[in-house]
């Protein structure tokens, strides 16, 4: 993981506080039946808790998947955003070797 891109993707506190909504499902709406087998939450939920637009969540789910800390699963036309906790982890641990 790039220590630098994650720092930088952390300085904004919406994307923090999706890192932080994703570690509870139980912050959103139950998934649609038909997607509740499916980890994850679906993007327009995220949107709609974040209260930002469409391509303003799109382009904040994309600085945190190329950083490292959530993982995207397309199904259909939805894409369901995850936490990677090993991903989270490893940055956590470089963070206090560096420190």
């Amino acid at each position: 993981m790039n220590i630098d891109k994650a720092l930088s993707t952390l300085n904004n506190p919406v994307r923090r506080n999706i890192l932080a909504w994703l570690k509870d499902r139980s912050n959103f709406p139950p998934a649609l039946p038909e997607h509740a087998d499916l980890d994850g939450v679906c993007v327009a939920y995220i949107q709609e808790k974040a209260g930002l637009s469409q391509s303003t969540i799109s382009t904040y789910m994309n600085h945190l998947k190329d950083a490292g800390f959530v993982v995207s699963e397309r199904h259909g036309q939805w894409t369901f955003y995850r936490r990677d906790e090993d991903a989270i982890q490893q940055f956590l641990d470089s963070i206090k070797q560096e420190l």
